[in-house]
């Protein structure tokens, strides 16, 4: 088969032991199109962020870059703007033509959680090459929230590629003339485009922005914290708002997204040439997302964005990321939304689970 690899091929990888862990991969950790990776019991401190190299092991370089051990079994903080190198409890041995790539989950980029897999022999982040086999590593750098986490918390998912898999622009043009993947006209580009949403239809309110200095966030607790102890709002009615350089903030955009059930995608880092801002971490949608049928009616993006050097302004309707459909090597058993419980389908601009919302 090629594409991205559904949910019943995965649990056939656990059957076989192409994936393994201990304690053993529960059923929560499975989505239709990726697999989320737990936390394992240890967090290492360390002073840089790192790859492995083409001929070391990661931990060989932890040998060289830990600073201190953290036990991660009662749970345990992780300041902000410091480097952790986490074990996960799954590690692969795939098969000859299946790779995989990893992504933050979505509510942890939506606490500017940078969260990245490393892996032995690794020369690239996130990117787990064909027919790997070894442990896997999390490197976390909370850059906005100090956080607590735990053994066990799954904060990455991973998706297992076989074969080509993303579809080119003139297949994405078919694909939505057919089932239609975005609200309005589609501006396909190398992908999907997608653009910010500065002109709510209700209020002024467009976003919101990290507070520099706030107290800490317990990744268990959902629906717990109040936003206004760690988020300004963010309002115009100008249809425009200007970035300040090192500001995190939460955006959405205009378009609402649809992945039809034989396709899933991923957000693209977006080009550097475009202005003084990025939109902040690549993720995945899984099939479902904004689909009717799993409950959705298109939704929207939430765009984690982060400014650079200078500040910018930045325009309602701005392209701001694009988003790269993949072939499904078939359809899931699940849906996102649907079997799938879902936090954000049909959703607009959201903050993470972990806050209470009106």
């Amino acid at each position: 088969m090629t594409g991205v690899l559904p949910d019943k091929s995965i649990r056939q990888m656990i059957g076989i032991g192409q994936i393994t862990a201990t304690p053993n991969v529960l059923n929560e950790q499975l989505q239709p199109a990726s697999l989320d990776l737990r936390l394992g019991t240890t967090a290492y401190r360390v002073r840089a962020s790192f790859l492995a190299g083409a001929d070391r092991r990661v931990a060989d370089r932890l040998t060289d870059f830990t600073m201190h051990q953290i036990d991660l079994t009662g749970g345990a903080v992780l300041e902000k703007d410091c480097v952790y190198v986490v074990p996960l409890l799954e590690s692969l041995d795939l098969p000859k033509g299946v790779a995989g790539a990893a992504s933050a989950k979505s509510s942890i980029g939506r606490l500017d959680l940078l969260t990245r897999i490393i892996t032995d022999r690794g020369t690239e982040f996130d990117r787990i090459p064909d027919g790997y086999k070894g442990p896997l590593y999390a490197e976390i750098c909370p850059q906005s929230f100090s956080v607590i986490a735990k053994t066990g918390q799954m904060l990455t998912q991973i998706i297992f590629r076989q074969g080509q898999t993303v579809i080119d622009d003139d297949t994405l043009r078919a694909l939505h003339a057919k089932t239609p993947v975005v609200s309005g006209e589609a501006m396909i580009s190398g992908g999907l485009g997608f653009s910010v949403d500065l002109r709510p239809e209700i209020g002024t309110l467009v976003g919101y922005r990290a507070k520099p200095h706030t107290g800490v966030i317990d990744l268990a607790k959902l629906a717990h914290y109040d936003p206004k102890d760690f988020w300004e709002d963010v309002h115009t009615d100008t249809g425009w708002i200007i970035l300040d350089p090192g500001a995190f903030y939460i955006l959405v955009s205009r378009e609402a997204i649809i992945i039809p059930p034989t396709h899933a995608a991923e957000m693209a880092p977006y080009l550097a040439m475009v202005g003084e801002f990025r939109v902040h971490y690549a993720g995945f949608f899984d099939p479902g997302f904004g689909w009717a049928a799993a409950g959705g009616a298109g939704s929207r993006g939430v765009l984690e964005v982060r400014c650079h050097e200078a500040p910018f302004v930045l325009e309602h309707a701005q392209i701001v990321g694009r988003l790269v459909y993949e072939r499904m090597a078939e359809e899931p058993a699940a849906l996102y939304g649907r079997e799938i419980k879902s936090n954000y389908q049909g959703q607009s601009l959201k903050l993470s689970k972990h806050f209470k919302m009106d």
